[in-house]
């Protein structure tokens, strides 16, 4: 009967080369990336999820197998309790960063909060639907994070999912959200503008409660398709296909992608900067491309007819926005749209990395809180931004260039 359990041994994980995922057992995966890299990964499921989640354990040259073995059991020990390792592991993180700056964390401001209001509301039934609300909506996205911490993008997160189909509910989450960080104003534990305010802020983000219609989500394609996609992709000879991949490893919106011209593009920094005139939130966005996005912008560069870095049929004129979708119809994959590739990285980047949510966001072109947006603009986020977006081309079957 073959082995189910510690199937690995240190000579085989040092000499192990080929792509893929390699069991050791139990969950615990030897990662080799295209590029040769290892790290060690612990797969699981929870509460019923039909899709698996993917939990680093670390590098094969810092964790060896016998730490990753314990790093695992560590995080089955966890399961048996019903506790997510990977939220325990951001939580734990979440707390240490509050306590490192002297601060407290969301969860700690709104019980406190709620203490010092309870006495005058009228029931106890109110304050069991404060608790209720902040536990199910609110906690699992931002509880542990330290209060001064809260961006728009955080209170975005809580929100979006439940605005067009529990708008109510979603009012007064966000109600309670602005109260809790007035609350932490006050007390100073944080500073700034209040981001779940509606006025002058999130009205510029949601449709009013009133006005809400249910919305139909673009259809994306599920991450761990997306490595044999992009292999199928590469199998079509056309401008569409090329400027679909570019746009897919630069979580780019269409427009952005068809509309980028040689003027926007700095091949030596290996940097596209579309300027704010074409960005929905209005300002100007910086992307870091990858090595194979690289690749693309040389076919293209050779064959350059027009200031257009995918041009189109009509002289003058980039790419039709049909072409990539007829190039998804040609594939046999009509249900999806372009747009839907960037749920698709967004997904890829919470379940398969421990970059920060903002940073994903960041990579989208989404509106972002201001501490945020002033570390992007000091350059910090985009070096790490890079790191990011080579790591999703490596995902999707890039073999990336030196660093």
């Amino acid at each position: 009967m073959a082995r189910r359990y510690q199937r690995l041994n240190a000579l085989a994980v040092t000499h192990a080369k080929t792509p893929g995922m390699h069991p050791d057992g139990d969950g615990l995966y030897l990662q080799v990336a295209p590029g040769g890299s290892k790290s060690w990964i612990f797969r699981y499921r929870l509460n019923g999820r039909k899709t698996p989640r993917d939990m680093g354990l670390g590098p094969v040259r810092l964790v060896g197998l016998a730490e990753a073995r314990s790093k695992a059991q560590e995080a089955r020990k966890l399961l048996l309790e019903k506790i997510d390792p990977l939220e325990q592991r951001r939580q734990g993180r979440a707390q240490r960063a509050a306590d490192a700056a002297g601060t407290i964390s969301f969860r700690d401001a709104a019980e406190r909060y709620i203490k010092s209001q309870a006495p005058g509301w009228k029931n106890e039934k109110h304050k069991e639907q404060w608790g209720a609300t902040l536990e199910n909506y609110v906690y699992p996205v931002i509880g542990a994070l330290p209060v001064n911490l809260v961006e728009v993008g955080h209170v975005m997160k809580i929100l979006d999912p439940i605005w067009p189909v529990k708008t109510e509910t979603a009012s007064r989450v966000r109600g309670r959200i602005e109260s809790v960080l007035d609350w932490a104003d006050a007390h100073r534990y944080r500073k700034g503008d209040n981001p779940a305010r509606w006025k002058g802020q999130l009205e510029k983000l949601l449709p009013a409660p009133t006005r809400v219609k249910r919305v139909k989500h673009h259809p994306a394609l599920p991450y761990r398709e997306l490595p044999g996609f992009i292999d199928l992709l590469r199998k079509q000879d056309s401008i569409g296909a090329l400027a679909l991949e570019f746009t897919i490893l630069t979580a780019a919106r269409t427009g952005e992608a068809i509309g980028a011209t040689w003027d926007e593009v700095d091949l030596s920094a290996r940097v596209w900067t579309v300027p704010a005139e074409r960005i929905k939130a209005g300002k100007e966005h910086r992307v870091p491309l990858s090595y194979r996005a690289m690749e693309i912008l040389f076919m293209m560069r050779e064959g350059r007819m027009n200031a257009f870095v995918f041009p189109g049929l009509r002289k003058g004129k980039p790419l039709s926005n049909m072409a990539m979708l007829g190039v998804l119809k040609r594939m046999g994959c009509g249900h999806l749209t372009t747009h839907g590739f960037r749920s698709t990285f967004r997904d890829w980047a919470a379940e398969c990395t421990n970059y920060p949510s903002e940073m994903a966001e960041m990579a989208l072109a989404h509106t972002i809180g201001n501490k945020v947006e002033a570390a992007y603009r000091r350059g910090d986020l985009f070096d790490r931004r890079r790191q990011m977006m080579r790591d999703f081309a490596s995902y999707c079957g890039g073999v990336e260039g030196p660093a």
